[in-house]
């Protein structure tokens, strides 16, 4: 059969229409898994979603019937399927949604980042939806007739499509209209045109920003008078730590021991701007808020660190990241991710603590006020084992492959919770260094993740999953202060704790770094600073 199949000759409508129905029976599952599950399987859900088939069917047909010319058919037909190949395998493993801000995720992705999502399945959901059918493709005899006559057919093939797809489309436009109304999710499941979609939206939003002019932010910042104290601050921002995996929010293992015992002030209930580091982390040092932050517009702006080295604030970035996302473009950034400036590697991978090599002599070199943001590795996934250092792996057995889907939820959840144990074991580090220079300096340490992770909850893994739909996991995230004795003899430490439980988020970040520093500024809101500086001790007479 497959033999007399390849043995034929083949038209370019009929290679479009035999990879058009492949991809929307093949690639396409959880879609409509999704659409059954959302309208159900009674005798007309059946017929609706029957429609839902021919209508993604015969958008592929339309276009790829658009772009599918002449020596340009086979590559493109072939392109199509091993994209869809392996949008497939993340969307099923992983539950992944691929909008614009996934999309820009992957353009920033690193290679040691892609050597953590590569799998045995990945290789096998490629071969089999993209490479074996690809070669099928590939070795097909296509006719070429004279152009006139294949115009001719393409056209048919265009209207014969677009009739099937209106006529399947009008008995159930109100389904459809309820479908994409209350279920917007599922329609961008659709493999692979809505990742398509969302690339030519990243393309068109750039596009916008590009020409624009820098916006200065907060150009009359300057420290307040008066103030005798130089300030050493150290912000952490971590990395993919979820709140109720937190020791100090009442966590049942305690993944915070050595926290606890340094007497942080604890945010039980902290959100964050994003699902994806991406967005999450220059929205969290931008003071546009989350219900305004466009990454474009951002860019373009002067975020947290700008504003405070234009006041005279020595600002250094240690990243163990991917990068700092454009938040440190114009201060000093040490890439620490290779042994080139870490020192602690082993088998690739790089720790946090390597981040704390050298910084006392940094210190010791500065004249003014230091803030010093250090962006972890923390538990980026899905290879939670990597993150952290043996000695460290407490909870057992865990999961040893980036392969989430082949581990139990128990060894999952053990080897992301020795990730976090090494995290309270990164921040104590840092405090301790703090503590060493509190005869010069007020000393903080702020630390939060940038956003939360899935861990196999409703079928779902990792983490950015659009913020509307995504779960509490990916948005509710960990936050502490610590203070030294100097800071806390001027702050109203109970009035802090008395706040504490209430609801804050990355928009607190902005005005929290300025209040830091005791930064005079219009762009300064006392309301949003998670110590409202404001309400600092009264001496006594």
């Amino acid at each position: 059969m497959i033999k007399r199949l390849m043995g034929r000759s083949w038209s370019s409508g009929e290679l479009i229409v035999a990879v058009a129905v492949f991809v929307a029976l093949f690639c396409n599952v959880g879609y409509f898994k999704s659409a059954a599950n959302a309208v159900g399987t009674s005798g007309s859900n059946l017929m609706f979603l029957g429609s839902l088939f021919l209508q993604m069917v015969t958008l592929f047909i339309l276009v790829l019937s658009a772009i599918c010319h002449r020596y340009l058919i086979k590559p493109i037909l072939i392109a199509f399927l091993v994209l869809s190949s392996g949008l497939t395998y993340f969307t099923t493993k992983y539950g992944t949604i691929f909008d614009f801000q996934m999309i820009s995720n992957i353009l920033e992705t690193d290679s040691a980042e892609v050597g953590d999502v590569l799998s045995t399945q990945l290789g096998i959901y490629v071969l089999l939806l993209g490479l074996l059918p690809s070669l099928a493709i590939w070795r097909a005899k296509l006719v070429h007739p004279h152009w006139k006559t294949e115009t001719v057919a393409r056209i048919k093939l265009i209207a014969t499509a677009a009739a099937i797809m209106l006529l399947s489309y009008l008995p159930f436009s109100a389904n459809q209209a309820s479908l994409g109304r209350e279920h917007r999710d599922v329609t961008s499941k659709v493999i692979p045109t809505y990742a398509a979609y969302s690339t030519f939206k990243l393309a068109s939003r750039s596009m916008k920003f590009r020409e624009r002019e820098h916006v200065i932010v907060g150009g009359d910042a300057k420290v307040r008078a008066g103030d005798p104290h130089r300030q050493l601050i150290v912000m952490v921002v971590g990395e993919t730590v979820r709140a109720d995996h937190w020791g100090l929010n009442g966590y049942a293992r305690d993944t915070t021991p050595l926290l606890r015992g340094h007497g942080v002030i604890n945010f039980p209930d902290f959100w964050s701007c994003d699902t994806s580091t991406a967005k999450s982390v220059p929205c969290m040092f931008s003071n546009l808020g989350r219900a305004k932050f466009d990454r474009n517009e951002a860019a373009r702006r002067d975020n947290a660190l700008d504003v405070l080295a234009r006041a005279g604030v020595d600002v250094l970035w240690r990243d163990n990241n991917s990068s700092s996302k454009g938040v440190a473009d114009r201060v000093t950034y040490q890439d620490f991710k290779g042994p080139d400036l870490n020192p602690i590697c082993e088998n690739g991978e790089c720790r946090d603590e390597g981040m704390l090599h050298g910084l006392q002599e940094y210190i010791d070199a500065k004249k003014g006020d230091i803030l010093i943001v250090l962006h972890q590795m923390g538990n980026h996934g899905p290879a939670y084992y990597k993150r952290y250092p043996k000695t460290f792996e407490r909870f057992t057995p865990v999961c040893r492959t980036n392969d989430l889907g082949s581990c139990s939820e128990g060894e999952i959840k053990n080897a992301y919770d020795n990730a976090v144990l090494y995290t309270d074991y990164f921040l104590s580090k840092v405090i301790e260094l703090l503590k060493q220079n509190e005869d010069r300096f007020e000393t903080a340490m702020f630390y939060l993740s940038d956003h939360g992770e899935s861990l196999g909850e409703y079928g779902m893994y990792l983490h950015a999953t659009p913020y509307l739909i995504a779960p509490d996991a990916q948005k509710h995230i960990p936050a502490v202060i610590w203070m030294g004795s100097a800071v806390e003899h001027d702050i109203n430490i109970g009035a802090i704790d008395a706040r504490r439980q209430r609801p804050w988020s990355h928009d607190n970040v902005f005005s929290t770094l300025l209040g830091f520093f005791e930064i005079a500024s219009n762009v300064y809101v006392p309301d949003m600073d998670l110590l409202q500086r404001a309400e600092t001790k009264v001496s006594s007479p």
